[in-house]
């Protein structure tokens, strides 16, 4: 029997969003007031979940403390109190939008998630607007 095991987290991190390549003029029309050249900050809640079957020996799918210390190494280490901008080298070259953001989330968890195992990264950056990530 498949189960999902899920794992909530938080970071808090600032952000701004625009293209180095588009002028200021297209960076406003776009991003809005996202694009603030100080940038701006979210409390950001993540869930991570992980399904698979359930192993008849331990009852689990995953341990949620090996799950729990993997979002904390990972992500809760490398994002939280940063700018995503300038302290987070995945972000260098890369938009820090809430969808890349889950992506690269994603990304990183996935190496210590067996390939029996699905994983699904939801990412709020506000309580009303989050997304959803599932490595395809």
């Amino acid at each position: 029997m498949r189960v999902t095991v899920s794992r909530k987290a938080h970071f808090n991190a600032a952000h701004r969003l625009f293209r180095k390549d588009w002028s200021m003029e297209k960076n406003d029309a776009v991003f809005g007031k996202c694009n603030n050249p100080n940038f701006h900050g979210h409390n950001y809640e993540l869930i991570v979940s992980v399904t698979g079957d359930v192993d008849q020996e331990t009852g689990f799918v995953i341990d949620v403390k090996i799950l729990s210390d993997l979002i904390k190494e990972h992500i809760e280490n490398a994002f939280d109190h940063k700018n995503l901008n300038l302290d987070v080298l995945d972000f260098k070259d890369l938009n820090p939008t809430a969808e890349n953001i889950a992506v690269v989330i994603w990304k990183k968890l996935r190496p210590f998630i067996t390939n029996d195992k699905d994983l699904e990264v939801v990412l709020y950056e506000t309580p009303r607007n989050f997304v959803t990530y599932k490595g395809n």
